[in-house]
């Protein structure tokens, strides 16, 4: 996630007392550098304060709670330090209490934009749009050229389906921090959710460029190529993605399908599954597994992920049917110790006769779900 948060970390004339010019790079580095200090001043709540930023910095938002809570216990009056806390609570993931300790630093009269910023970012991640563009707004009444608030804007109107809005202000963000790789990836994305291409494709190389490493931009790369009819190029971009980062679902799920397609089952299944743990919503992706799982003789399997569809698509008539047609598949205790776990399905109104129904003289399956592209 781009940051959403710059500068505003607490000085005072203590502070002075650390000599920061002193301090090497590195938030890492710079946070050990204040050992020393705070071991000498062990009751100065600004140098707590300081060290919790570079923790956060460094990604160690536990250290980072740790220290803040022991600053505001030292003093509770500075309003930036519940800023600090905010953006610590808000990486753990726990909005709610990013939400009031930014409400704490609002009633000590500190407002600065960051902390709008921030406020915006967590009422974003909680689907609150209305209050989020808020927010953004107040922001950007102060500083027009603040990437990150045309960022979420543009991510705002995504969500909201906006996609003209959504795009004007994710290439706003974009024009003003041109090597942001989180920028470009969501750019691209929603360039590629429309069938855009060949305007995404520029904006995917300029972002790996800066960082071959970021798993998003090589689901982007793979989307290009998909999008292009190259199918092949993209099942290796895909691939890519998830040895980067394996909670990639789109990526899994994308590279699932491509082997769904050319009928190599076996490998289908282990990237729709992990997929479908991911998002039970991704396009027929419940079908695919339990189809993939028949098909790789995967008899067990294959009734369990059927019986699933017909608890998901009550009345299917498919469904229904290839939890019957496989069951006659299973040796009967295997198949009684199933239906004792899963429930004992409905049978097919009409029992099938020999020959049996073909495939595609089924009724139609249930519509596919709607999912992010």
């Amino acid at each position: 996630m781009l940051l959403a948060c710059g500068e505003g970390e607490p000085r005072s004339q203590t502070e002075r007392m650390v000599d920061l010019r002193t301090v090497r790079s590195g938030p890492d580095v710079q946070a050990a550098e204040l050992n020393g200090a705070i071991a000498k001043q062990p009751r100065n709540p600004v140098l707590y304060a300081r060290r919790a930023s570079f923790h956060l910095a460094a990604g160690k938002t536990d250290a980072a709670v740790q220290d803040i809570n022991y600053a505001i216990e030292l003093d509770d009056a500075p309003g930036e330090f519940y800023l600090i806390k905010a953006r610590a609570l808000r990486t753990k993931g726990q909005l709610q209490a990013a939400v009031a300790a930014a409400a704490d630093a609002q009633k000590r009269g500190y407002n600065p934009p960051d902390l709008h910023l921030l406020l915006a970012e967590a009422h974003l991640a909680a689907r609150r749009y209305d209050t989020s563009l808020d927010y953004l707004d107040r922001v950007l009444r102060e500083q027009p050229d603040n990437a990150s608030a045309l960022f979420y804007k543009g991510l705002v109107y995504a969500a909201l389906r906006d996609t003209v809005q959504a795009l004007d202000y994710l290439r706003a963000s974009a024009a003003r921090v041109p090597r942001q790789p989180e920028v470009l990836h969501q750019l691209a994305y929603l360039l590629n959710a429309n069938r855009q291409p060949a305007q995404a494709a520029p904006l995917v190389e300029r972002g790996l460029h800066v960082d071959r490493q970021y798993a998003p931009l090589w689901y982007d790369r793979g989307r290009v190529f998909d999008l292009t009819a190259l199918p092949d190029s993209a099942a290796r971009q895909y691939a890519r993605a998830i040895r980067l980062d394996t909670a990639l679902y789109r990526a899994d799920y994308r590279l699932g399908l491509y082997y769904y397609k050319a009928k190599q089952h076996a490998k289908a299944i282990p990237h729709l599954r992990r997929a479908r743990r991911r998002s039970q919503y991704l396009p027929n992706i419940g079908q695919m597994l339990a189809e993939s799982y028949e098909w790789a003789g995967q008899t067990q399997q294959a009734w369990v992920a059927y019986r699933e569809l017909v608890k998901q698509f009550p009345g299917d008539k498919h469904y229904t049917f290839k939890v019957w047609k496989v069951g006659q598949r299973l040796p009967q205790p295997v198949l009684d110790s199933l239906k004792e776990v899963y429930g004992a399905p409905p049978l097919p109104r009409r029992a099938p006769v020999a020959p049996a129904l073909s495939f595609d003289s089924l009724p139609s399956r249930a519509p596919a779900l709607l999912t992010p592209r």
